[in-house]
């Protein structure tokens, strides 16, 4: 990694929003992939946290100068980072960003990471599972649920919702539920 940048301390609401896949040019942009479709949070943080990888225990703070799209990736750009053998230097990296930093959504409006570890529920009340993540399988989004094994010794089961108002009811992010259209024997 840079000997250049500072060391850092995660923060306490961090969330990994992409990773370093390559360099990009010559003067110290480089590449990111990011892990949402719409990833904000890279564009209006001017501060990222890095991890090198395979060491999470390791973490250094990367002022953005500038982060723009590039055909199906990110090219951002920092003054830490002069050159293209240090953009090269941080390939891997995954790209945290304080959650408090992220834009407000809008009204019905979710971020997948604020769905996962939801207790859905039917309109009975019947628990369905728990959201475990998230699938963009094309024109939606799909909740992925870890559903309680049915016996003792049983691996736990899945099951997948798809996230639409027509199916989607109503999500509690303060209550910590979702409460959907849907039966168990779906």
């Amino acid at each position: 990694m840079l000997p250049t940048l500072d060391a850092a301390e995660l923060p306490a609401d961090a969330i990994e929003v992409g990773r370093i896949v390559d360099a990009w040019g010559i003067k110290g942009w480089f590449k990111v992939l990011p892990h949402s479709a719409e990833p904000e949070a890279l564009f209006t943080s001017k501060r990222w946290f890095l991890q090198p990888p395979g060491n999470d225990r390791q973490v250094f703070r990367l002022p953005i100068r500038e982060a723009r799209e590039h055909t199906d990736c990110i090219v951002a750009h920092s003054d830490d980072v002069p050159d293209r053998n240090a953009a090269e230097a941080l390939r891997g990296a995954r790209i945290f960003v304080p959650r408090s930093l992220f834009p407000t959504p809008g009204e019905d409006e979710f971020y997948w990471v604020d769905l996962i570890g939801l207790s859905v529920f039917n309109r009975e009340g019947v628990a369905l599972g728990v959201v475990r993540e998230l699938l963009a399988t094309g024109p939606q989004t799909t909740l992925v649920l870890e559903v309680a094994p049915a016996a003792e010794g049983d691996k736990p089961g899945e099951r997948l919702i798809p996230f639409v108002s027509a199916i989607v009811d109503k999500v509690d992010l303060a209550g910590r539920t979702i409460v959907a259209d849907w039966q168990p024997d779906y």
